[in-house]
């Protein structure tokens, strides 16, 4: 395996990791500015607020999303299986 394959496998697991990360991402940056925006506007500054809605948010994202994020990985996991099997 040459230095170009393993950057570009690793180039590839990056991309992958962001890709999976994302969609998680999004819903806690979207969710954290809709409890910013109700707080300021109220002027209630409770912590619990801040972290609930998050975790909830988050936690239904990752039922909807575990599907789509393992497939995306499984193929990742089995290319780089076929590419050990390859060498040798």
């Amino acid at each position: 395996m040459t230095g170009q394959e393993v950057l570009d496998i690793s180039q590839e697991g990056v991309w992958l990791l962001l890709k999976i990360s994302l969609p998680l991402l999004l819903i806690a940056l979207i969710i954290g500015l809709v409890v910013s925006l109700f707080q300021a506007l109220t002027q209630i500054q409770e912590m619990t607020l801040t972290f609930v809605p998050k975790i909830i948010a988050i936690l239904f994202g990752l039922i909807l999303f575990l599907p789509l994020m393992s497939e995306m990985l499984n193929s990742f996991v089995l290319k780089i299986f076929d590419k050990i099997v390859s060498l040798t």
